[in-house]
This record gives structure tokens, sequence and C-alpha cells, in this order.
């Protein structure tokens, strides 16, 4: 077997892998940097050379792992693509968005190179999708005749997300994907199975950050309602900046839970553009897969408005109010970015980040920020004084790295790919596997370097 990591840049970046496997060659993912703009953000599928792909498998519909899809299969007119049938609802909605935002960045930015693809070949993209349900193995017969065995696993993370088993012979490669084994308000966690592999493909994203003593994803929500309660009881407004797919709808989730169970006044709540389009995407998936528990009653309840752009350039409204806004790592020109601004300013007022936000962010330079100290926002030349209070609250949708490495163990596979993590979330995930698992080869992939196994 060769694996090539096509993202070059490494780390967490735009997600994607080649898979050369006896007669057969499989593209896992397709993403896209959401650091680096135009083309350099793309994986480098050029390195799959002139002979085609057999089959291109996608574990979930975040953009780091979709967001260059109609690029690759512009670039590989022939392979199914095969997706969890709950991504394949959300796939083309989120590629949309992406095409709108590469529009966007072209005239505002001068990007010259975007889009990256057209709107035709989005539409288009539904021709080759071949949708799988969890848990039901599916056989595929390449051009030489001989069989490929694909399951799906339910992966948890976010709805549609699916870790992959792939059998040829009596070999199996488990791709891990984006995991999430806790349960959440709109999701069941991850249900894998413990079968020995031979190969290990394991995300890395929390390899860095270990949970203190005592600390678990249910009591930081917790500390989120009672932050929440004591905000809005002094009349301040709360504002979360949202990733759209996923922890928006999660987050609404939690709120419409503490309503129910009186612990949220009726204050207004404020939600932003594609999260709360994605509503009916994921009430769609409830009612038609069962992979996700969020119903569109739940924003109904909580009488969320959308976010109105005469209230995301103007004056915020009297009195407590809650906005769930997009990006979770405030990028430029989101709303949560045009927003902060005037929440910053007022002391009453609150900023809780719900997960990983990148250093290199505004959002992770925000976290960094001194109390009292002036924060800058360039790209729609403000700047304001932190004076609201801004903390982190651990609702990642990643497993813990414990969790992790005892799957891994579980499996025993002879051979552990590291993938989707930061250097040093990588070595730590190596030191401990040839700690606990010294039998198994751990390779930490150069990126555009094959490795053979």
């Amino acid at each position: 077997m060769k694996i090539t990591d096509l993202n070059r840049n490494g780390g967490i970046d735009a997600n994607s892998l080649l898979l050369e496997w006896g007669p057969f060659r499989i593209v896992f993912d397709a993403g896209l940097s959401p650091r680096t703009a135009g083309k350099a953000g793309v994986p480098r599928y050029d390195l799959i050379g002139p002979e085609p792909v057999d089959l291109i498998i996608l574990s979930h519909c975040h953009l780091d792992h979709l967001g260059s899809l109609p690029v690759l299969m512009r670039e590989q007119p022939e392979p199914f693509v095969v997706m969890s049938a709950a991504s394949m609802v959300i796939a083309r909605r989120m590629l949309k968005n992406s095409y709108n935002v590469m529009v966007r960045q072209r005239e505002e930015a001068g990007v010259t190179e975007y889009p990256l693809f057209s709107r035709r070949e989005i539409d288009q993209i539904g021709r080759r999708v071949l949708p799988l349900l969890f848990d039901q193995p599916r056989v595929f017969t390449g051009r030489t005749g001989e069989s490929l065995v694909v399951t799906l696993h339910p992966a948890g993370h976010i709805p549609g997300a699916a870790s992959v088993t792939l059998q040829y012979r009596k070999e199996k490669l488990f791709l891990s994907g984006d995991i999430l084994f806790a349960p959440q308000n709109i999701l069941e966690g991850a249900r894998l199975p413990r079968d020995p592999v031979e190969t290990l493909v394991l995300e890395t994203t929390r390899g860095l950050t270990a949970r203190p003593v005592g600390q678990s994803r249910a009591t930081e929500v917790e500390r989120l309602l009672q932050q929440l309660d004591e905000v809005l009881a002094a009349g301040g407004s709360f504002i979360m900046p949202t990733f759209a797919l996923g922890r928006m709808q999660e987050v609404l989730a939690i709120l419409h839970e503490a309503r129910r169970n009186n612990r949220l006044p009726k204050v207004p709540v404020f939600a932003s553009g594609l999260g709360l389009d994605l509503v009916d995407y994921f009430d769609e998936i409830a009612r038609k897969t069962g992979a996700c528990r969020f119903r569109r009653r739940i924003v109904e309840d909580l009488g969320v408005v959308r976010l109105p752009d005469t209230l995301l350039r103007g004056r915020l409204p009297a009195g407590p109010a809650i906005y769930v806004l997009s990006s979770g790592m405030m990028v430029e020109q989101t709303p949560a970015y045009v927003m902060m601004p005037r929440i910053l300013r007022d002391p009453k007022n609150f900023v809780a980040f719900i997960g990983y936000c990148d250093h290199a962010t505004p959002g992770g330079r925000l976290l960094a920020a001194d109390p009292g100290s002036l924060f800058r926002f360039d790209a729609i030349e403000k700047e304001a004084r932190v004076e609201a209070r801004v903390e982190r609250f651990d609702l990642s949708s990643h497993a813990e790295r414990d969790e992790l490495l005892e799957f891994a163990l579980s499996l025993r596979p002879r051979n552990v790919v590291l993938t989707h993590g930061e250097p040093e979330a990588r070595a730590w995930f190596a030191a401990e596997l040839a700690h606990r698992l010294p039998q198994a080869r751990v390779i930490d992939p150069v990126p555009l370097r094959t490795h053979e196994l």
C-alpha cells in the first residue's frame, strides 16, 4: 500500500489522501484550505498522475474536507463519489456558499483565481455521488475485476460524518475522518467497529489538548449556561462566534433545552446566514435518515431571528440579547467579526468561543488579548477596547486524545498513519503509540511525499 498526503501545507488544512492499494487508487477527502487563498489552497491533485482514480470517498461536509471536491471531480471525470446519505443532503449547499464567498473575495480582495469552480459544476455533483447508509457494506469492482468493500460508520462530529472501513481481500484499512465519541444534543456519538485492521489512518486534532481533571463536555455546557444567566440578568448581551455547520445547530439545541428547563429567560436570540439555512437541511436529515436529532421546531420555539443587515452595521438593540453568529474563528467580514467591536466596548457583555480557534485568526488573537487592550479590526477599519469578558468553552466536536488513543489500541493495527493535526499534536500521538503499541509502525506523513506501508 502507498499513501500520499496531497495537503501541501500539512496540519489541519486542505485534507486529501491518495491511497494506492493493490489495483485500487482511492482519494479520501477533497478539502480546501481555510487559511490559503486561491489555487494554493487546493490539494496537489496533479500528484495523482495520469492513471485514473477508482473511487473518491468523502468523510464529511466541513470545507477543509469537502471544499475542493468540484475541482477533483473535474480532473477525475470517471469515479463515483461515496459519502453518507446525510452528507449528500448538505454537500451542495456548503459548496454553493463557498462559491459565493469566493466570488466576493475576488471582488473585494482581488483574488483573481476565484471562484475555483462554477455553479454548474456544483449542480452536477449529484450525478456521480453514491450515498451509502451507515454500517451497510458496499462492494465495488475495480478495472481489473477485483473487489473492494466499503463500509461507512457514524463518526459523531457533525451530521453525516463518517469513518470508513475498506477491505481488500483479507486486509482492512480504517480511515477515521473526524470523530467525536461523546453524544451531542443534536447527534449521537461515534459508533465504530473494534475489529483488528492492518492499517489505521487516525485524526490527531486534540493531541495537544488534555481536559483538566473534573472537566467534561457536560460541565462545560453547565458553565456556559451559568455564565449566560449571569450576563443576561445584568442586562448584558452574549455573543457566541460559531461554525455554521454543526456548531450553530448544537448551540441552538443547548439553548432550546435550557429554555424548556426554565434556565433561559425570553430574550431576543439572533443567528446568522448559512447556519440558519442549514436548519432545514438538518430537519430533512432527521426525518429521512435519522442521522441527527435537530428539528426546525428548535428554532421556532426559541424565536430565533435572522440577523438583519441594519443590526449588523447599526446600533445594538437595548437590553440583553443572545447572538449566535458565524464564523467560529471570527474570520474577517463574517457577522461575528463585524458585530464584535460594539460587543467588546461594553463591560456588561460576554464573548464565548465554544471550540477550536486557530491562534492566527481574529478569534485566536482576541482570546489572547489582554483585558482593556485595544483590538484592531483591520478588515473593517475599526478598533475597540476589550471591555467585555472573553472566554473559551471546550465544546469541541473532536474526540479527546485519550479516547482516540484507546480506540487505536483496540484495533491492534500494524501501521498507523497520523493525519489532521498540527505537528505538536501528531508528535504526542506518535510518542504514545510508540510506547503503547510498539509492534506498530507509526507514520507522520510528509506532505506530498509517497509513503509505502
